[in-house]
């Protein structure tokens, strides 16, 4: 469960082609690996270009939390954010940079939004996930205690801990983010046979 990196770094999109002819420039900020389903790395491409329409399949990390009493933490979305400000999503998630792996990732994007950097992540699977927006090869991961979280408050406008059946009551109701529904319906079951 992670990424495959070419030896040489990989070609930055989009390419140039008859429409986009000339010299392929390098797009600067944040850069994103594209992958294959199987986690093969064949391109780099900015966030706004995997975004805006390409459909190019890019890797994110996720992070579940759930503590002894079976309660998952959940993160609202920030009203800044350009995309679905405001719901309740999973505790932690965040697009790997081009150049790192899932899990080193995941640790990075754990400290960022909610200050926690030792913990025991253990790996549940990973899957493609499609929007009208875009194609996530999403890496599952989960944790199980209740640590000491300090949301970012750019990134996090609040947490909460969440019973299963607070989160069924909310289901389809416009409070929970789509993948988190899709997502917890996938891994309910392993998530909270780690109790």
């Amino acid at each position: 469960m992670d990424l495959l990196y070419p030896v040489e770094p990989a070609p930055y999109y989009p390419r140039p082609s008859i429409h986009r002819p000339g010299r392929q420039a390098v797009p600067s900020g944040e850069k994103l690996p594209l992958v294959e389903p199987s986690g093969q790395v064949y391109g780099q491409a900015t966030r706004d270009w995997c975004h805006g329409g390409s459909k190019a399949l890019h890797p994110v990390v996720h992070l579940h939390i759930i503590d002894r009493f079976g309660r998952i933490y959940l993160q609202k979305r920030a009203l800044t954010k350009d995309f679905l400000p405001g719901y309740w999503d999973t505790a932690v998630g965040g697009h790997i940079t081009y150049g790192e792996q899932a899990e080193e990732s995941l640790y990075r994007e754990a400290a960022e939004e909610l200050g926690i950097q030792a913990f025991n992540a253990i790996p549940l699977e990973s899957y493609v996930y499609e929007t009208e927006r875009e194609r996530e090869l999403i890496f599952v991961y989960a944790m199980v205690g209740h640590p000491e979280l300090a949301p970012d408050n750019g990134e996090v406008s609040e947490g909460k801990w969440w019973t299963v059946g607070e989160l069924e009551s909310a289901w389809d109701k416009g409070i929970l983010t789509p993948n988190f529904q899709s997502e917890f319906l996938r891994i309910k079951g392993r998530l909270l046979a780690l109790l």
